[in-house]
């Protein structure tokens, strides 16, 4: 090899190193760190090796997770106000409040509803959603039903007082129910006058 080879291999050795170096000064200078700037160097894009772990959001109150509460009374074992997430079931909520009591009807209520924002959620015992039936089906078209009525209902009747009501019950409990509405007046103190009052208002349905 001759000597002017050796001189400008010698110098092409040097210029490189002076581009290294300014190049490394460069990326120091211009805020990308030692780390970034040995990344660089060595061919790896620093935007693409580093990735800073960056702290976690807090969960945003989006509709998949905002929180509603429903008001659970009757027969549970903890009734009360109840922490549930939109769109949860009336089973939910029941749980939440630990559960069904021993008497509760659990039939009564659908539990696959969806329950909203401040609803009430009653559970009723089996006694109590029995009289609630017999409350509805004997308001059927606007008439009380003489085979169903409760006291209090059966002495809403004109000239039906505590111990008529009492009467009425206590016949159709011994004899099976009223076949007509005309049978009532077979109820001791029961007499035409009476039922011509009532007669407009009661049903054997």
């Amino acid at each position: 090899m001759k000597i002017t080879d050796l001189l400008f291999d010698k110098k092409s050795r040097i210029v490189r190193e002076l581009l290294t170096g300014c190049l490394l000064i460069c990326v120091v200078l211009s805020g990308c760190g030692r780390k970034e700037a040995q990344l660089v160097i060595e061919g790896v894009p620093a935007s693409e090796a580093y990735d800073p772990v960056l702290p976690e959001e807090e969960p945003r109150n989006t509709p998949e997770n905002r929180m509603i509460y429903i008001y659970v009374c009757g027969a549970v074992i903890n009734p009360g106000v109840v922490e549930l997430t939109e769109g949860s079931r009336a089973d939910e909520a029941v749980q939440a409040a630990g559960g069904f009591a021993q008497d509760a009807d659990i039939s009564y209520v659908n539990l696959a509803a969806r329950v909203s924002d401040g609803e009430k959620l009653l559970i009723p015992t089996m006694d109590e959603a029995q009289a609630l039936i017999r409350e509805a089906e004997s308001r059927t078209n606007g008439l009380i039903n003489i085979n169903q009525a409760d006291l209090s209902e059966l002495c809403t009747l004109s000239g039906i007082g505590e111990s008529r009501a009492y009467d009425i019950i206590a016949y159709r409990e011994s004899g099976g129910g009223f076949q007509t509405i005309e049978e009532i007046m077979n109820v001791p103190g029961i007499k035409e006058n009476t039922f011509n009052k009532i007669k407009d208002k009661i049903t054997v349905e």
